[in-house]
C-alpha cells in the first residue's frame, strides 16, 4: 500500500479548544476538519484521544475552531501542536478572545472562528470523531488560510505524533530527504518534534540569521515549533 496517496487529501490548519466543565481551557493543533452539513450547519474533527482537549470536549460538549492563515508562526503552532496542556498553559501568552460558551478563539493569526456544539461522537479507534452543529462563526479577516501542504512545504512544519495523518514511516522519508542540500556545517534535529535546525538558514523568525552554527546559537535558543531547549536537539545523522 501507498500511503503517499492520503497526502494527496486536502487540509487545513486550525486550532481547536475546549473548556471542562470548570474554568479550565486547552487547545490543540488539528488538521482534519470538515463541514458534513449545511442546513443546519455541521462539521466533524479528528481528536486524539490521549489529548487533553479531548477529554475537555468530552466533559464540556463544546469547542471552537480558530482557522489559522499564513503568516501563523512556527512557533504559537508548536506551542498547540507539540506540547501538552497537562503541563503548561497553553493560552498563557497568547491573546485570545472569549466566545459564548466560554471556549477560547485566538484573536491573532485566524482568519475565521467557528463555535461548535457537540451533537454525536464516533469512536475511531486512537481518536474519536466529534460531530456538532455551528452554533456561531464569523470571518476576522481577509488573510488566506495556511493549508496543511503549505504549513509543511513552506513553513517547513512536522506531524504530531497524534495526529490522525502522522506516518512513522513517511516522516522518516521526509526527514531524510532534507539532507540533499548542500552543507557546510551540521544540522541538529529537535528529538521532541523532529523540527531541523539548518545552519544555512538559521532562525530569522527568532532573530538568528542564516550562518549561525548550532554550537554558536545563544543557550536560551529554543526550538521555533516546539519550544525544546539546546539539550534536546542531536547531530543530524
Amino acid at each position: 500500500m501507498n500511503f503517499k496517496a492520503l497526502h494527496k487529501i486536502s487540509y487545513g490548519l486550525y486550532v481547536i479548544c475546549s473548556k471542562d466543565k470548570g474554568n479550565a481551557v486547552n487547545g490543540q493543533i488539528a488538521n482534519a476538519l470538515f463541514q458534513v452539513t449545511s442546513d443546519p450547519a455541521r462539521v466533524a474533527v479528528s481528536i486524539n484521544k490521549k489529548n487533553l482537549t479531548h477529554e475537555y470536549i468530552e466533559k464540556s460538549g463544546v469547542l471552537t475552531v480558530s482557522i489559522l492563515n499564513k503568516e501563523t508562526p512556527l512557533k504559537l503552532i508548536g506551542v498547540f501542536g507539540f506540547r501538552c496542556g497537562r503541563d503548561i498553559d497553553k493560552l498563557k501568552n497568547v491573546n485570545f478572545m472569549v466566545a459564548e460558551t466560554g471556549v477560547p478563539i485566538l484573536a491573532d493569526f485566524s482568519t475565521a472562528f467557528i463555535e461548535v456544539e457537540i451533537e454525536d461522537k464516533i469512536d475511531v479507534d486512537t481518536h474519536t470523531l466529534f460531530i456538532g452543529r455551528v452554533v456561531n462563526a464569523d470571518v476576522l479577516s481577509d488573510d488566506e488560510p495556511m493549508t496543511y501542504e503549505y504549513y509543511h512545504q513552506v513553513k517547513g512544519g512536522f506531524s504530531s505524533r497524534n495526529a490522525p495523518t502522522f506516518n512513522a514511516e513517511l516522516d522518516k522519508i521526509t526527514s531524510k530527504s532534507l539532507k540533499k542540500e548542500v552543507k557546510t556545517m551540521d544540522r541538529y534535529v529537535c528529538k521532541v518534534c523532529g523540527y531541523v535546525y539548518d545552519p544555512m538558514k538559521g532562525d530569522p523568525e527568532n532573530g538568528i540569521e542564516p550562518g549561525t552554527s548550532f554550537n554558536d546559537l545563544p543557550e536560551s535558543w529554543v526550538c521555533p515549533v516546539c519550544g525544546a531547549g539546546k539539550e534536546d536537539f542531536e547531530k543530524e545523522k
